[in-house]
């Protein structure tokens, strides 16, 4: 299945307790709250092209072939390696404090994210 197209943010579970444990500012949490961020996703074969557009203009975007070691970002802008994996279906990666996982669920793209014993759960519907 391909994970290619936009898709806005439709809901958010557990977003203020997972953000806290993973560091974010108050300020940056606050300014995630409710937003309408767009995930816009190139998908051809193994390559990926993985971009979150914020409110305001800022862009995060991560290229990266499945299997392959590719340098990532994070929200915050830090920078890492992590070889993303496909596993049933779902994109799974290891960001440097938390566990993501991504898949398309009923015409809409499910991520869920944990640290520790706090998960993080985002559904974006197409658009």
């Amino acid at each position: 299945m391909s994970f290619s197209g936009k898709y806005e943010v439709e809901s958010d579970e557990n977003y203020d307790n997972f953000v806290k444990r993973i560091g974010l500012s108050p300020d940056l949490i606050e300014k995630g709250k409710n937003a309408k961020i767009i995930t816009e996703v190139i998908h051809n074969g193994d390559e990926f092209t993985w971009s979150q557009i914020y409110p305001g203009g800022t862009t995060t975007t991560n290229k990266f072939v499945i299997g392959k070691e590719s340098e990532m970002e994070t929200m915050v802008g830090k920078k890492f390696k992590a070889t993303v994996k496909m596993e049933g279906g779902k994109v799974v990666a290891d960001f440097p404090n938390y566990h993501h996982t991504a898949e398309i669920a009923g015409g809409k793209l499910v991520e869920i994210s944990t640290c520790g014993d706090v998960t993080y759960k985002r559904i974006s519907k197409r658009v």
